[in-house]
């Protein structure tokens, strides 16, 4: 489905969100796109193409309403986006009329758009960009990516508490249907895999390790995957090294002392193979008979830099590299919480609006395909300053986009387009995360007061 793609903006020129996701999703691959899909679609204002769009200024702008998003339209859009524009289309430019303010046609574009053309669409941008930014670790010669699970909200609808009901306590259900969501991101240029999610509650809930088992084969080929404890499953290296990803995993203590044969100490660095267990099998009953992973068990004693006691960290890998290298390889996963951060916090992923199974996958595919287009401005202006991508702050350069990129789009000729641009990078540049000489404290941990009841209302 991949095709060639002309070469990525020179660093001087347009590097704007709006214009990487023109030269990442042309006209003709999206109509390609749709003809695939069975879709047949007159011209007309809400294509694909721009429906996709808004869709991804509704993220930046940390989930925007779709009137929003209507009024990013009528601010005006490069007429590349309608390469055969409708009647309607070309009144409004000739300014006969003007095109309608209310959401409706933009709404009903959005439950329109197939959710395969999304799909494509947002791998593609994914792969585009991986091919083009430098991601490679030198000390391992592969793209290390970190993965983690988290949960979201979904609005509360009858079609999405059916497929992700809400938990129950020992006060009763509650009124929010749950996701749980995977991620993948990569260590040195933050591009994110696009996310696979399931229910966290009911009889069809998923583990992370399932997720992760279905998103793998969407990683590039020979990756290294990161994970933490939760990941140190056998399920999950025969999964990756099957298809010939190397793994970071860090271990419970009954598992290291399972594969160690013994009590751990500090400083083991040995080769072993892990073995199946019982419960392996049982979860997992298609494994062969004489299924196995050879690797390393590191263990080392560590200091949390936060003051905490020392402990034993134990670590199985399959990378040919030295244990100094693969404990700093695993010392930098917090990179994969502060994205998680990004996320939910900045671009607002931790409540979604839509009410339907088929626009929550729309919304979690575009919303990654957003963060994407923001992290690789970031890498163009690292590359400007020879800082390294997650040297910036993604708040800073998200909100630097959101305001720069319309003036980009709507310049009448190339030198203002050129002087915006040039304005929008400098600021990018500004957002660089400050260092600090002293690690700073961490808020001591408290417990929210609850606030007021109030009475049941009588019937």
């Amino acid at each position: 489905m991949s095709t060639p793609l002309p070469p990525l903006p020179d660093p001087r020129w347009k590097s704007d969100a709006l214009s990487l996701y023109q030269r990442l999703l042309p006209a003709p691959f999206v109509q390609q796109l749709q003809q695939q899909a069975g879709v047949r679609q007159n011209n007309r204002v809400y294509t694909f193409l721009v429906v996709m769009w808004l869709f991804i200024v509704q993220r930046l702008h940390g989930g925007a309403s779709l009137e929003t998003a209507v009024l990013e339209l009528l601010r005006g859009l490069p007429p590349s986006f309608w390469p055969r524009p409708c009647k309607r289309l070309q009144d409004w430019w000739r300014h006969r009329n003007s095109l309608s303010s209310h959401s409706g046609a933009y709404n009903q574009a959005r439950q329109a758009l197939p959710l395969t053309v999304v799909e494509h669409s947002c791998e593609h941008i994914f792969e585009q960009l991986t091919a083009h930014l430098d991601g490679v670790l030198p000390t391992v010669g592969a793209r290390a990516f970190f993965i983690d699970g988290t949960t979201v909200r979904a609005a509360h609808s009858a079609a999405l508490c059916a497929s992700y009901p809400p938990g129950s306590n020992q006060y009763g259900e509650g009124h929010w249907p749950l996701l749980r969501m995977l991620v993948a991101h990569d260590l040195q240029s933050g591009l994110a895999l696009r996310p696979q999610w399931g229910p966290l509650h009911g009889g069809q809930a998923v583990s992370e390790q399932q997720l992760l088992e279905r998103a793998i084969d969407r990683l590039p080929s020979g990756s290294v995957v990161v994970g933490d404890s939760n990941f140190g499953v056998f399920s999950v290296a025969y999964a990756a090294t099957q298809r010939h990803h190397a793994v970071v995993l860090r271990l419970t203590t009954a598992r290291a002392l399972r594969l160690a044969g013994g009590r751990l100490q500090d400083g083991i660095d040995r080769r072993v193979t892990w073995r199946p267990s019982r419960d392996d099998r049982r979860s997992h009953p298609g494994l062969p008979a004489n299924a196995g992973v050879r690797g390393r068990l590191i263990v080392r004693q560590v200091h949390p830099d936060n003051g905490a006691p020392p402990f034993l960290l134990a670590l199985f890998t399959t990378l040919p590299i030295g244990q100094e290298e693969v404990l700093q390889l695993y010392g930098q996963r917090w990179n994969i919480e502060t994205d998680l951060r990004s996320l939910k916090s900045t671009l607002h992923l931790d409540q979604l609006s839509c009410t339907t199974p088929d626009m929550v996958a729309k919304e979690l595919n575009l919303a990654m395909a957003a963060y994407n287009l923001v992290r690789a401005v970031t890498c163009l202006a690292a590359k400007r300053s020879g800082l390294p991508p997650r040297g910036f702050s993604f708040t800073r350069v998200r909100r630097v986009i959101e305001a720069f990129t319309p003036l980009v789009a709507t310049a009448k000729n190339q030198q203002e387009a050129q002087m915006y641009f040039d304005r929008m990078m400098y600021y990018v540049g500004q957002a660089k995360l400050p260092k600090r000489r002293k690690k700073r404290p961490s808020y001591p941990r408290a417990i929210w007061g609850k606030g007021e009841t109030f009475p049941s209302r009588r019937g």
